[in-house]
């Protein structure tokens, strides 16, 4: 029986279809403008681009030169690469030209679909950037894609990591950038940490177009960008805190060592508040008042390294470090650290030097990072599974493109095994059964760990002859995968996503040219030998197809429908044959997760005998409702992080933008003495309450703060015993002496030397009390679940503390200005010099491995000019992933990094 919604799709057709067919008028459009196009000369062609920003001048807009535009780049491409974008790769340019992302089949070709929208926003003069997952891509398409640009008057730019600032300042500037998301986060917040507009590298968000979307926007988006720097020595207070964990009994601490947490009972609290009062280490009345969330949060960390973390199991001692243990593997894990001061909380339990402690120069996550752009687009070939969550976090409709020939590929239902080692043996013989056809076959694995075990059985049964691709982003790998459609070739892959490269049946004849003839100059012979590779192709292609396509074989299903989905859709590319069948067994992590127990009972009441196999449709089926479960689950823990994010969002932006303010004004002298009479305004207030007699001043108070903030010794007892006198007298004298400190000291020093120094004062102090806020913001954010024991809702507690904490950010910054501006002293022999940005290093966590990415960078671009390439003593400190300085071209690891391992 069909359903209203079935027919209704049926008369109308779906949403999609209905927004697809749309744009065919615009197709229409520019194919009719393509014999015009062809009959231009190159130089009349590129001349379209002054053409086409002139009308923009005179007030055209972007969407009223859509049209000429494209059918200029796809005249240019055809022209410049030979390839001539078809009708479904202009209406994915228009979609990625209307906020949206297009979901593209794998090569349908979006590396040039990307080229029409760039081309025509970029020229606004407002800069675009492409946004790829890896360096080698960034680099591979601006040299690709980027002939077009160039052929038609535009400058294009790449960002990768050894870039410095200079270099990246020129790339931005580009009308078209290449870089990674990393790389463009970084860059953003090192430029908000820069005291000149002209030091910035980035000069705007524009609009970005995001390669790979679903895995740059959601996969990575788990886990914030982070700068890092050390923190001020604390091993003081953590030897202190640690010292009150051994006066505590069990009724004043819970344990619960299956979630890994320790809480204080009311009982403890009571406790630790007398103890912490007598100390002088508690703020305020009770122990979870905001001022001491830092000290709830070191005892939190002191609690756990003594009654959850043990000795020899999660860590050991050797010599003066706390060496972590793995607890999986039982491995010692050298110059890893728990973060978030779990470590030197372990340091001050085993009596050992206490390490300093990284401390947040700036972070942000990628959601709110590419939601500053004013236009965003994407392209993927899997996105409509997380439609939902691009339409509600970042505002973009996915809408799929239809293929530019029928799919072909043949999806097999799922084969399902009791154990691993049933699966591994059926996957062994399938490729055997596939090679003896000479099928190209592509066997995708969940882990490098299980590619490996498949590469030790295949060597096992006596073939060798395979490729199995761990590590990413290496011209080389790109090219093992480029001819993974040779007829027999076996292709083990742990992740093909991101991988950027197409798998073309019989190989693919462009990399396999540039691999065999590498330099050979032009002439005669490379045209011979060219020749015979196309020819040779042809004939594999011919081959292959004759034996069925490319096999997509997976050896476990993903917990993301869209993972899967995009190992798949690896095979059946341009209308070709495929096939795709998944191999799994009830102890994949799945299978076991959700209710592999009475599937087993299931499976041996059918009498499912060692060996074989169980194919049904309803499995599939049931092992999507699985997936469906926990996609929907890892979205709401992504909604979660960001509604805590977007609070601190709010509070960087206004920072953010105080200081462009800050650097951009020509003096900030009024600003500064906003400041001064709103810290005199406060200090009357404090200690002359409204209405209150004379008697009851604090005048001693007053005097005191007169003295620490405004750096005056004035005669305030004697103004208070005068008759008659009022705190707005008081306030007025106050005003009165500060202005006239303030203007002998600027006599003294010169208007133009002042003006610089209250800039720099207030930059620095602003950018030293935003990191101390980041700190506590961490802290209040680590412990502000336990709120929900109290029935009290803990996002709603933090946005309401991290607004308190952020007011009295504010007084600080008055107090801590006023009180430097009011003793500062010039020395005249040093010639003014900006203030030093701090170095910071960059971390950002795979939320899949869990793993650091940048664990060995040094943090920053290399300042290769103070090394000596002969003299390693001057290299200073060079990060794992850096080019080695010795000049080599060689990462740092493989070259004299090595030598230092070894030696």
């Amino acid at each position: 029986m069909v359903s209203f919604g079935g027919l209704a799709r049926k008369l109308f057709g779906s949403s999609n279809e209905r927004r697809v067919k749309g744009f065919r008028h615009r197709v229409d459009a520019i194919n009719a403008l393509e014999e015009e196009m062809k009959a231009l000369s190159d130089d009349a062609l590129k001349n379209q681009t002054v053409v086409l920003r002139q009308e923009l001048a005179d007030g055209k807009s972007l969407d009223d030169i859509l049209v000429p535009a494209f059918a200029t780049v796809r005249e240019a491409a055809h022209r410049v690469l030979g390839m001539r974008p078809f009708d479904v790769q202009l209406i994915g340019g228009m979609i990625l030209h209307e906020n949206s992302i297009a979901e593209m089949k794998t090569g349908e070709g979006k590396t040039l679909v990307a080229t029409l929208p760039v081309y025509l926003n970029a020229l606004s003069g407002d800069g675009v950037h492409v946004v790829t997952v890896n360096d080698y891509l960034a680099k591979r398409d601006a040299e690709w894609m980027g002939r077009i640009y160039q052929f038609l008057g535009l400058t294009v730019g790449i960002i990768v990591h050894e870039l410095n600032d200079e270099q990246r300042r020129a790339a931005y500037a580009c009308d078209i950038t290449y870089a990674t998301n990393n790389e463009l986060g970084f860059d953003y917040l090192r430029d908000n940490m820069k005291y000149d507009r002209k030091q910035m590298a980035q000069r705007g968000h524009n609009y970005a177009i995001v390669d790979e979307v679903d895995s740059i926007l959601i996969d990575e988006a788990r886990t914030p960008l982070i700068i890092s720097g050390p923190l001020d020595d604390r091993s003081d207070l953590y030897t202190r805190i640690d010292a009150f964990i051994p006066n505590l009994t069990e009724e004043d601490y819970e344990l619960d060592e299956k979630q890994r947490s320790a809480t204080f009972t009311e009982v403890g609290t009571e406790k630790l508040e007398r103890i912490l009062s007598e100390a002088g280490l508690l703020k305020g009345a009770g122990l979870y008042d905001i001022e001491n969330v830092a000290v709830v949060h070191h005892l939190n960390n002191a609690l756990k390294a003594h009654k959850l973390f043990q000795r020899d199991k999660d860590y050991i001692v050797r010599g003066d470090d706390v060496v972590i243990i793995d607890e999986f593997t039982g491995r010692m894990m050298p110059g890893r650290r728990f973060s978030d001061g779990q470590h030197q909380a372990l340091e001050a339990k085993e009596k050992v030097k206490i390490q300093p402690e990284n401390q947040t120069l700036a972070s942000i996550t990628f959601q709110n990072y590419f939601r500053m752009y004013k236009k965003l687009a994407g392209m993927t070939g899997t996105a409509s599974t997380e439609a939902e969550e691009f339409g509600n976090i970042y505002g973009l409709e996915v809408v799929e493109v239809p293929t530019n020939l029928p799919i072909q590929r043949i999806d097999e239902d799922d084969e399902v095994y009791r154990s691993f080692e049933e699966k591994f043996r059926a996957i062994v013989g399938e490729i055997r059964s596939a090679r003896e056809r000479n099928q190209p076959i592509l066997v995708g694995t969940t882990s490098i760990e299980k590619s490996e075990i498949l590469a030790e059985l295949l060597k096992k049964e006596g073939m060798k002859d395979f490729q199995v691709l761990n590590a990413r982003y290496h011209e080389q790998e790109a090219y093992i995968v480029s001819q993974a459609g040779v007829p027999g070739a076996v292709t083990i892959a742990t992740n093909m996503a991101g991988r950027g490269t197409d798998i073309q049946l019989g190989g693919n004849v462009d990399m396999r040219i540039a691999h065999e003839l590498g330099d050979l100059p032009e002439g005669e012979e490379r045209s011979t030998r060219e020749a015979a590779i196309r020819q040779d192709v042809q004939r594999l292609k011919q081959e292959a197809l004759d034996a069925g396509g490319l096999y997509v074989l997976a050896t476990e299903r993903h917990e993301s429908r869209r993972i899967d989905n995009q190992l798949r859709g690896r095979s059946g590319r341009q209308g070709d044959p495929g096939r795709s069948k998944f191999y799994l067994s009830l102890q994949d992590d799945l299978m076991r997760i959700f209710g592999s127990d009475r599937m087993e009972g299931m499976l041996q009441k059918l009498g499912l005998q060692e060996g074989e196999a169980i194919v049904h449709p309803w499995i599939n089926k049931a092992l999507e409702r699985a997936q469906k479960k926990v996609e929907a689950r890892n979205f709401d823990i992504r909604k979660n992080l960001l509604k805590y994010d977007d609070v601190m969002n709010d509070q960087r932006k206004v920072i953010f933008e105080q200081r462009l303010e800050l650097m951009d004004a020509e003096d900030v002298q009024e600003t500064a003495t906003d400041m001064r009479h709103d810290v005199i305004d406060d200090m009357v207030a404090k200690y002359i309450p409204e209405n209150a007699y004379a008697e009851q001043w604090d005048v001693t108070g007053l005097k005191t703060d007169v003295a620490t903030y405004l750096n005056l010794d004035l005669p305030v007892d004697q103004w208070a015993a005068e008759e008659g006198i009022a705190e707005d007298d008081i306030r007025e004298r106050l005003i009165e002496a500060t202005e006239k400190s303030v203007a002998e000291r600027t006599e003294r020093f010169g208007p133009d030397v002042m003006r610089y120094v209250e800039k720099s004062v207030l930059l620095q102090t602003l950018d030293m009390l935003w990191r101390e806020h980041l700190v506590n913001l961490d802290h209040l954010r680590s412990v502000i679940g336990f709120r929900g024991y109290a029935q009290r809702d803990p996002l709603q507690e933090y946005k309401q503390e991290a607004f308190e904490l952020f007011q009295a950010l504010l007084g600080n910054l008055r107090q801590a200005v006023t009180a430097q501006l009011m003793r500062v002293e010039v020395r005249r022999e040093q010639p003014a010099q900006q203030p030093k940005v701090p170095e910071g290093k960059p971390h950002h966590v795979n939320a899949t491995t869990g793993d650091d990415e940048f664990a060995d960078d040094s943090g920053t671009p290399s300042a290769g000019s103070a090394r000596n390439p002969d003299a390693p003593e001057s290299w200073g400190h060079v990060g794992r992933n850096e080019p080695c300085p010795c000049g080599s071209g060689k990462k740092f690891k493989h070259c004299h990094g090595a030598f230092e391992q070894t030696a």
